[in-house]
This record gives structure tokens, sequence and C-alpha cells, in this order.
């Protein structure tokens, strides 16, 4: 294969992956539990959940958690971030120790205070008069940590200067698309010939209860509490809504020339980027499907291809109604009456929300490399409406060079990948 695309441009290899997810740390437990059809969803245990609505979640307990108060959220980011760099950059055996050569592109929440912390701040401004803003503001001075942890730059310039990446990092969130973005800056970077790689993580770790909170309020989540691993069923017709998740991936990125110059052991390749906003509704997509059909298609001719060319489609596949009968709209206008096959690993691991697209992208190599689509469990009652090949409960082989792999935010951020084999 030669070093440039279709369009003149460096053409982009995956050299080294990294996972965390509710299934297990690193690459090869992720994987051979979705293979396996094994369920992270489980009652959440880090914090009560009397009077919720929504009592299950996709969580992830670090080991430096046990026997002590659970991280907040921007620590359980960076925390996940800096698990699955670590075993991408290893993976991909890429610079000298801590001196990464290219920019990071970190995907993560819009992390916010969180309310214990806003509770720790209330009881220390209290002075047994009323309560005032100034002084919640004077109890919250000096807390340097807690302000770099609810700010983009403090998670990224930490990573930074963990790993060593060259200019200022960049810290994204595009919703539920927010893994995928962080790749395709990676991706274009390297196609401009701005830099020869790029760490590319997308991360999550919003399983908390304000978070929680605001999902079931939307009506999003699935309350199908009593069974854990059956809750959450993408395109499936009891379906209900999502199940909250968290976790982390990342990927190494270089340039094809530069990756062969190196002798690195080439994953795989991203192909094509395709994005597109509808700016409809803050949760809804336009139901005309413009956005989402148009970010399939864009990617597919980013990478130079037609759409029957496409082999496996990873699915955005939610599990809330509205989702999956878009995602459903958007495989028949791009493929017609023969769509590929198409499946969700959300089925077991739950929403990644930030993290997902990254997550997806991992998946959607090891599905090229082991040529085995992942299933989507719990499809026991089949949509009519939803007439696709949703590869049901079981793993199955097939052959697979090229994957679609599809991310579709609230507010209408969509971004797709297409994934393919190494040269």
């Amino acid at each position: 294969m030669k070093d440039r695309n279709h369009l003149g441009r460096h053409v982009v290899a995956v050299t080294g992956i990294g996972l965390v997810t509710p299934l297990g740390f690193g690459v090869a437990e992720s994987w051979a539990g979705l293979l396996a059809g094994r369920s992270g969803i489980r009652r959440i245990s880090r914090f009560p959940t009397e009077h919720l609505r929504t009592t299950i979640a996709g969580e992830v307990t670090l080991p430096e958690e046990m026997g002590r108060e659970p991280f907040t959220s921007p620590e359980r980011v960076e925390r996940m971030a800096a698990l699955a760099a670590e075993e991408a950059v290893a993976g991909a055996g890429i610079g000298a120790p801590g001196r990464f050569p290219g920019p990071l592109f970190l995907g993560m929440p819009p992390v916010e205070v969180e309310w214990p912390q806003r509770l720790v701040f209330a009881r220390q401004a209290e002075a047994g008069a009323a309560l005032r803003y100034s002084d919640l503001i004077a109890a919250a001075s000096g807390q340097q940590a807690l302000f770099e942890n609810c700010l983009f730059g403090g998670i990224g310039e930490r990573l930074a200067d963990r790993f060593g990446t060259s200019g200022a990092p960049i810290s994204l969130t595009t919703a539920c698309a927010t893994g995928a973005s962080s790749i395709q800056l990676g991706v274009e970077a390297i196609q401009r010939g701005e830099a020869q790689a790029a760490l590319c993580i997308g991360a999550e770790g919003s399983v908390q209860p304000e978070a929680l909170i605001r999902f079931s309020l939307l009506s999003a989540l699935s309350t199908r509490n009593d069974e854990p691993p059956r809750a959450s069923r993408p395109f499936e017709k009891t379906r209900e809504g999502f199940v909250m998740s968290e976790g982390a991936a990342a990927l190494v990125l270089e340039s094809l020339e530069s990756a062969r110059a190196r002798g690195a052991t080439v994953l795989g390749l991203i192909l094509g980027a395709g994005e597109r906003a509808d700016s409809f509704h803050r949760t809804r997509s336009n139901p005309d499907g413009g956005a989402i059909i148009g970010a399939m298609r864009a990617a597919i001719t980013d990478a130079g291809l037609e759409p029957g060319q496409i082999d496996y489609v990873n699915a955005h596949g939610t599990g809330t109604p509205e989702n999956d009968k878009m995602e459903t709209l958007g495989m028949r206008a791009v493929f017609g009456d023969s769509p590929p096959p198409i499946s969700s690993n959300k089925s077991m691991i739950g929403h990644t929300l930030s993290a997902a697209g990254a997550i997806e992208a991992v998946f959607s190599l090891l599905t090229i490399r082991d040529q085995r689509l992942p299933p989507t469990i719990n499809h026991e009652a089949p949509d009519p409406a939803i007439p696709l090949d949703v590869v049901p409960n079981v793993a199955r082989d097939a052959k697979v060079a090229r994957v679609l792999s599809n991310s579709f935010g609230f507010g209408g951020q969509n971004v797709c990948l297409v994934v393919g084999a190494a040269p």
C-alpha cells in the first residue's frame, strides 16, 4: 500500500491501543468479554440509589479505590485515561520513555464540581448565620487541585506531562461523539503533515449521582433495575433507554510512512472520518436524519470508498427508542436494501458517553484483526421497524476488511470513522 491516499494525504496507521471498560482492564480482557457476550452492567455500589429511578450502571472500580472513598469524576477520568494510554504507548513501542513524539488529543466530559464537594464547602462556610454565596466562595478559595480537576486543561496538562506529548494538549467534548472527535483531530493533524504521530484518548467517569439524575430526568435511561445484565437492549423491541457507563480508550496514530520507517507493527488504518451537526435540539436528532446520514456518507467518501465496500458497522446503538430508529434510518439511506451487519457493544458495556467513540474504534480494529463480529446481546424480541442484521446474541465469524464506526451525540453532534485492515 502507498503512503498517500486517494487525496494525496498521509495514510494514518494505528500502532497502539489501550482499553479500560466495565468488562476489565486492558484490551485482551475487554475484547474477550465482548466476544463472549458477557455484560459489565451491575447495580451501582458507589453511592446510595434509594429513590432513584435507575440504580444500575457500568461501573469501573479502580484498584486505588479499594478501601477508600470513591474518586471524583475528574480523578477517575484522569486515571482511566492514563491506564489506557500506558497500554497503547507501550504496545506501539514509540518514542523514549516519557517522550511521545506527537500531540495529545483528549476527549473527556465537561467536568463540574460535584455535589459532595459543594456540600463540603457549605459545611466549611457555615458560621451559624444564613449561608451566603460569598461564604462558599471564601471556602473554595485556594483549592487549586479542585479547580484544576474541573477545567479541561488540568487533566490534559497532567497527561501531557506524564507522556511527554508535544505542543499544547487539546481537550474537547462533543457529547457522545467525543471519543471519535479526538481520533478525527489526530487523523487530520497527521494527514496535513503537522504531526507524524498523535496520542488520542477518550475517557469517561461520570457514573455519579448528578449525571445519573440529569439523564433520568430526560427519560433517557433504562429502568430495568432488577436485571442489570439484561437492561441494555439496542435495536430490540422492548428497549427503553441506555445504561450509563464509564471507561477509556487510547490509540497511537502515526503516518504509515513513519510506522514503516521505524518497523512498527501496524494494527490497522483510519481510512476516513465524517462529521455533521444538525443543531436541531439539545437532545433529539432532526427527524429527517440529515446529519446522521451525512456523517456516514462523508466518512465513507473521505475513505475513498463506496457504501458497498463497508463490511460491518459498529453501531452507536444506545438502546433508546429514538436513537436506534434514527440509526436504522441512516443505515437504509446509506446502504439501501442490503446493509452490512451491524451490532452494538453498548448491549454489554453500556454507553460510555465521552469514551464511546474511542472504545468502539478499538473494537472495530479488533473485529478486523480477529475476523469476528461482536454480538448485540439481549436481542429477544426483534423490532419489525428495524430490518437490520444486528448479529443477535452470539458473536459471528465473518470476512471484514473495512468497518464504519458510528458515534451520534446529543445536540446532533455526529462523527463516523472508517477503519481498515493493516496493509
